[in-house]
C-alpha cells in the first residue's frame, strides 16, 4: 500500500469558518482521497492552522515554520511515496511575508526538503512531490480577517501561476484547487465542506497517475 502525506495548513486540517470549529472528518480532503483510493494507499493529514511555507509567526504558540517542521512528519511518516504540499495562504499575511512571490520562495524550499530528505530507511525512496496551490482570498465583512490579510487578495491570486512555473523547474506536479473550490466570504481565507471535498476528489485522478495505481 502505498502512502501519502498531506502537509498544510487550516485548509488541510479543515478550518470551518461558518461555525468557528472543524469540518467532519468525512469532509476533509485528505480523508476525500483516502476514501476514494480505497486500500490502494493511506493519507496522513498533517494540517496545522496558521502553517506558512518557511517564515515564521511570533504570535504563535506552536511552531508554524513549515520548512522547520516538514523534516519531523517526513520522518513521521516514512516511507512516504507521495508529499503533497498545501500551503501559501498565511504567507499572504503582510507580517509574515505578504507577497505570492515570497511564498514561491517559500514552497522551492519545501520541496528541496523533501527532495533531499533521507529518514535511514533501508532501500528508502525519495517521495514523489506534488504543489497545490490554495484557493485565493476573497473579499469578506469580517473586520479581524481582512485586516490580517490586508492586500493578500491580489497577491492570493498570483499563486497558482508562480507555483505552476514552480513544478516546471523542479520537477515536480502541479495542481491549481481554485480550478475545483473557492473560500468563503465568511471570513475570505477557508473553505465550506463542499469545497473542501471538491479538492479531495479532484486530486484522485493526480494521485493515482503520480503513484501509479
Amino acid at each position: 500500500m502505498k502512502t501519502i502525506l498531506a502537509y498544510g495548513d487550516s485548509l488541510t486540517w479543515g478550518s470551518d469558518a461558518a461555525t468557528g470549529g472543524r469540518h467532519g472528518f468525512d469532509d476533509r480532503w485528505p480523508n476525500v482521497l483516502a476514501a476514494a483510493l480505497g486500500g490502494k494507499a493511506r493519507v496522513f493529514a498533517d494540517g496545522l492552522r496558521g502553517r506558512t511555507t518557511a517564515y515564521d509567526e511570533f504570535l504563535a504558540d506552536c511552531d508554524r515554520n513549515g520548512a522547520r517542521t516538514l523534516p519531523t512528519s517526513l520522518y513521521m511518516h516514512a516511507p512516504v511515496d507521495l508529499i503533497i504540499l498545501m500551503l501559501g495562504a498565511n504567507d499572504m499575511k503582510p507580517h509574515i511575508a505578504g507577497t505570492a512571490v515570497a511564498a514561491m520562495q517559500g514552497m522551492r524550499r519545501l520541496i528541496s526538503i523533501a527532495k533531499n530528505h533521507n529518514s535511514g530507511l533501508v532501500d528508502e525512496t525519495r517521495p514523489d512531490i506534488l504543489i497545490v496551490a490554495p484557493p485565493p482570498l476573497c473579499e469578506t465583512a469580517d473586520p479581524e480577517f481582512a485586516a490580517m490579510f490586508a492586500g493578500g487578495i491580489p497577491e492570493s491570486r498570483m499563486l497558482a501561476s508562480l507555483y505552476a512555473d514552480l513544478a516546471d523547474e523542479q520537477g515536480v506536479g502541479f495542481f491549481d484547487a481554485s480550478s475545483v473550490a473557492e473560500t468563503t466570504p465568511i471570513d475570505g481565507v477557508h473553505m465550506d465542506a463542499a469545497n473542501t471535498r471538491a479538492i479531495g476528489k479532484a486530486l484522485v485522478p493526480v494521485a493515482t497517475v503520480m503513484l501509479g495505481l
